[in-house]
């Protein structure tokens, strides 16, 4: 008869521990295939517990082929095979995850100053969500989002960026990589995707890992060169025209018209237009959208609100020509919606509210009293006299240009041994850099407070010995 040790006070039940037991002594073949177990009722009564633990024990047994029945002769059990057990040590284990490196000062570019998110706000907004949205929070939301997310994001664009465009052109997506992705099955993969080098090489890594051929575009002062981009053969082309990352060029009017009118000669050439920073712009008017200015619907506008809000929102959207539109309603229609309604209202209501242009403004004073910190920071260390910075009208990060007679990576690598974290530009490119190009380094400055700048560029000083 099995008798196994079971614990009427473990967190385990009862039905699984016996159900453990059981399948433990016919892996190790302790009971052989054709043995007969008890009934029921008898193993119950010798383990002094319920036939119905009994019963939830040998009913998962048979779901898993361990036991079978006969009917009016009870359980038997079946062949199994029993787990192979690897030699000692032989079990290879898990790589290891890789780490973020941990620096005392922190100038990347891929994160935002969290302390600055409004959370009191947002926590009050999804309260009212839960109580107002209660039928339609668990429905399946709209495909390309829900609509009054949708319609604040339309009504955004219009005040700030000159776009005019209707609700239903917008699909909400989870990240700019989500969004790229289905763009590249939408336009093909057989198409040729151009992207700016030196630029955002995560844009380079999602088309290739969707398969698409992916052609670097060189640039010069006015942003990509569209001489460069006909050349490449590329029918589609990615550009960040208001702040191009990482040199901090803003795009000119002259040259947005070149590559407009060349997305014009062809049906199928498309400009994927990266918005992706616009808010934050510290002098004059905020420059109009390449969307704006398109008069032939050949530009996908893409924006995101990881860098206005907090990357882990996960919401980005974009805005499809009325061509493009249709298609997608007619091939991708199926897909769901890969942002949860939850937060889809909740940053609804916090963009109706006014509340996103009030904490963008707030954003936007916070971050340029950092740049100037940093750039005050860098004439009272010295800094100044062996490098300058350039690309400081937009955006939230800053180009440092060095005295040739150092080295981009050697100028991290000694950055990070004095706990700074700073990117080399040569971590943006995609092809070979010219040999003639000074040494330069990507400074970010959200995550560094003003009265930290002067003590961090101290240890670069350390560091590099200007």
């Amino acid at each position: 008869m099995l008798t196994p040790m079971l614990d009427n006070g473990g967190a385990m039940p009862l039905y699984e521990q016996l159900y453990r037991h059981i399948r433990r002594e016919i892996q190790e073949g302790r009971l052989a295939v054709g043995e007969r177990l008890p009934s029921k009722r008898a193993l119950a009564a010798h383990l002094k517990i319920s036939v119905v633990t009994v019963e939830g024990a040998y009913s998962q047994l048979l779901a898993e082929g361990y036991l079978k029945s006969v009917p009016k002769r009870g359980f038997f059990v079946q062949a199994a095979e029993a787990p192979p057990t690897p030699a000692a040590g032989s079990l290879p284990l898990p790589p290891t995850e890789p780490q973020r490196p941990q620096f005392r000062y922190n100038f990347s570019t891929s994160v935002v100053d969290t302390g600055l998110f409004p959370f009191a706000t947002w926590a009050k907004l999804m309260r009212e969500v839960l109580s107002q949205q209660e039928a339609s929070l668990l429905d399946t939301p709209h495909p390309q989002g829900v609509p009054q997310l949708r319609q604040a994001i339309a009504s955004h664009l219009y005040r700030f960026r000159g776009i005019r465009t209707h609700p239903a052109q917008i699909v909400v997506g989870a990240g700019s990589e989500v969004l790229i992705s289905l763009l590249v099955q939408l336009l093909g993969r057989e198409s040729r995707y151009g992207v700016e080098n030196p630029g955002y090489t995560k844009t380079h890594r999602i088309l290739t890992s969707c398969g698409a051929a992916v052609e670097p575009i060189p640039l010069d002062g006015q942003g990509l060169r569209v001489d460069a981009l006909e050349d490449s053969g590329a029918g589609i082309v990615h550009v960040t025209p208001s702040h191009h990352f990482p040199l901090g060029i803003i795009m000119p009017a002259a040259r947005r018209q070149a590559l407009l009118r060349w997305a014009a000669q062809r049906e199928d050439r498309y400009i994927l237009e990266d918005d992706y920073d616009s808010e934050f712009r510290f002098s004059g008017r905020p420059i109009p959208a390449l969307q704006s200015m398109d008069r032939s619907g050949r530009v996908i506008y893409l924006n995101t609100f990881a860098k206005s809000l907090a990357p882990s929102l996960r919401i980005s959207y974009m805005v499809l020509p009325p061509q493009l539109l249709e298609r997608w309603r007619r091939e991708f229609w199926f897909y769901a919606s890969t942002v949860p309604s939850f937060e889809q209202y909740a940053l609804a209501k916090f963009m109706e509210g006014g509340h996103f242009e009030r904490h963008i403004s707030r954003s936007r004073l916070r971050y340029k009293a950092r740049r100037e910190a940093l750039l005050a920071a860098a004439r009272d260390t010295g800094l100044t006299r062996v490098g300058s910075f350039s690309g400081g009208d937009a955006g939230l990060h800053l180009l440092l240009w060095m005295d040739r007679r150092w080295k981009e990576k050697e100028l991290a690598a000694r950055a990070a041994e004095v706990g700074v974290g700073v990117s080399p530009l040569s971590d943006c490119d995609l092809t070979p850099p010219p040999g003639d190009r000074q040494p330069a380094l990507i400074l970010g400055y959200t995550q560094v407070a003003p009265q930290d700048m002067a003590p961090a560029l101290e240890r670069l000083k350390q560091a590099w010995k200007f």
